[in-house]
């Protein structure tokens, strides 16, 4: 994998340039006044990249482009790759290269990074908690815009598992949609069935015990059951066993994610994977 990459890295070569480019761009790197006014041209230096808390490194790849894109003479030794738990003072990256270079990358270099390996990490926690239940966890849309693949593949670092990455990968039939159907889940089931294509996962997102009812009736194959106490949960799960699989949702936390998981759902999606995520406290220590 390049760079420091884990199994699954969302970007082609051109796209982490760009990106890279981008972040740098924004930040003016290429224009840093007080790198430029104090450090001479050819002054050489070396540097550690260090995690301050313990967590599960992603976006190496993009932290070392973003140092190679200042100075493209820069050695860059990988100690940990994406998806590696980290304890508090190991060395991610040791860059050896120009002062002004590791200087004006630095920052950018480090958003990737700590933002990223935020989401790693708080991902790894909840797999952790769910850990001897057949509970997977699982991201959501809810992630910042422009960022998505990158963010999911994050998910997967931390031993998450991607929900649909895009409104047409699967059928969600949510409140608001059968709201503007008419209510009937019935009528909305075999809609989607009728447009999707063969083969297409439709799922219909429940709030009651009755309306789970109502979705397996209809042959929804799988369901949402949105912020249900566990007793409900657990109800669904044997009304809906052999017939669909089911997905708990809605104020997951890590204090009540395993007891969520005991009562026997399949999945469990987490926006705050994403949304919410910690960035993993990084820093770049010179020598």
């Amino acid at each position: 994998m390049p760079n420091g990459a884990a199994a699954g890295f969302p970007l082609h070569d051109g796209a982490l340039l760009a990106l890279a480019r981008a972040a740098l761009e924004e930040d003016r790197a290429f224009e840093d006044v007080t790198t430029l006014a104090t450090v001479t041209p050819g002054h050489h230096a070396r540097a550690d990249l260090v995690a301050r808390r313990d967590g599960v490194v992603a976006g190496v790849p993009l932290a070392v482009t973003a140092f190679k894109q200042l100075d493209p003479h820069v050695e860059i030794r990988i100690d940990v790759r994406d998806g590696t738990p980290v304890k508090k003072g190991d060395v991610v990256l040791h860059l050896s290269g120009t002062a002004r270079g590791l200087l004006s990358a630095e920052r950018v270099a480090l958003n990737f990074a700590q933002r990223l390996s935020g989401v790693a990490s708080l991902t790894a926690q909840y797999v952790k908690a769910v850990a001897g239940t057949s509970a997977k966890i699982l991201d959501t849309r809810k992630t910042t815009p422009g960022w998505r693949m990158l963010e999911k593949y994050a998910v997967t670092c931390g031993g998450g598992t991607n929900h649909r990455a895009t409104l047409a990968d699967a059928v969600l039939i949510k409140d608001n949609h059968l709201a503007a159907c008419g209510g009937d889940v019935g009528v909305a089931v075999q809609r989607a069935r009728e447009y999707a294509p063969t083969g297409m996962l439709v799922q219909v997102e429940c709030d009651t015990v009755a309306q789970v009812r109502a979705a397996l009736a209809a042959g929804a194959e799988a369901l949402l059951l949105d912020n249900m106490p566990n007793h409900a949960l657990r109800e669904c799960v044997e009304l809906a066993r052999g017939k669909a699989w089911t997905e708990a949702s809605g104020g997951v936390s890590l204090d009540t994610v395993r007891g969520i998981a005991e009562t026997g759902v399949d999945r469990i999606s987490i926006g705050a994977l994403t949304h919410s995520a910690p960035s993993l406290d990084l820093a770049l220590d010179f020598e």
